[in-house]
């Protein structure tokens, strides 16, 4: 009876370690963006003077801290919140150095007639500059981004890529090889060659290539040439100076077509490569922007 109470004193650890192993967590960056905010708030000089943007920040900040499951969905979401919390933040840390500057200089005109106005007014035009500064240097980094944006959209169109849950999805068709074959054809490489140079640009992405056939033949003999076919794709890509590391190849024979294999036309979609390019989620900080901007 004791053994039997210690097994299930055992299995009930287990299971309890399991649950939090899994428990969702804050996405990361978050507690960074929330020390920025408690040192805003803590500034005795600055934490009052603009209520209602810190209030917002404040919001934007929770939203960031809240814990989410481990999918990419919710990386994703969460990367998202933290880039807004840290904006928000910066907005109303710029809002109340304007607002300081304006008091500062409220009360220099009170104290035109004393010895210290021109010190006074140098220092809220140093305050006044150093808001503008910030001011600038926010829109800059933005500026910046949906540059970025735009330039990674740019070539996604250039790769024919589609969006998906899994990541940027590139698709070869089976005229990047002949017939029962795994040998890459001479002049059929554009697509992968703007991969290279897609890859290069974004160093921290890697690429997962899935090979597929049509249903002729058995599943066996269709999972070597698919699994030959991704290793030809991945071999040529490490050729043109990608890291294996950042490389896997796997064959999936036809057990995933995209349409009937009842028809040749459809047995020529399901013969094909799929190059899948992750999409990590990456905060950017504003000093990282503007030092990249520089």
């Amino acid at each position: 009876m004791k053994t039997h109470s210690v097994i299930g004193g055992l299995v009930l650890g287990s299971v309890l370690l399991t649950g939090c192993a899994s428990a969702p967590q804050s996405p990361e960056g978050a507690d960074l963006v929330r020390g920025k905010l408690n040192s805003l708030q803590a500034d005795p000089v600055l934490a009052n003077k603009a209520p209602a943007a810190l209030k917002e920040a404040e919001m934007a900040v929770s939203l960031a801290e809240q814990p989410l499951s481990d999918s990419d969905d919710n990386l994703a979401l969460g990367a998202h919140r933290v880039y807004v919390a840290d904006r928000q933040v910066e907005i109303a840390m710029a809002k109340a150095v304007t607002r300081d500057a304006e008091d500062r200089r409220a009360q220099l005109a009170e104290e035109r007639a004393t010895s210290r106005l021109d010190a006074r007014t140098l220092e809220a035009d140093r305050a006044r500059a150093d808001a503008d500064r910030i001011e600038g240097e926010r829109a800059e980094a933005l500026a910046l981004s949906d540059a970025e944006a735009a330039e990674l959209q740019q070539q996604i169109d250039d790769l024919k890529a589609e969006a998906t849950e899994r990541g940027l999805v590139l698709t070869l068709g089976d005229l990047l090889f002949e017939f029962d074959s795994a040998e890459l054809r001479a002049g059929n490489t554009s697509n992968l060659n703007r991969l290279v140079n897609f890859l290069k640009q974004y160093p921290e992405r890697n690429a997962a290539i899935e090979g597929h056939t049509d249903n002729i033949g058995n599943m066996e003999y269709n999972r070597e040439l698919s699994q030959r076919r991704a290793e030809s794709v991945r071999l040529y890509l490490v050729q043109q100076g990608i890291a294996s590391n950042r490389l896997t190849a796997t064959g999936l024979g036809h057990g995933q077509p995209l349409a009937s294999n009842d028809s040749e036309a459809g047995r020529q979609s399901n013969r094909r490569v799929e190059i899948i390019i992750d999409n990590p989620p990456r905060v950017i900080s504003s000093s990282e922007a503007i030092k990249s901007s520089q």
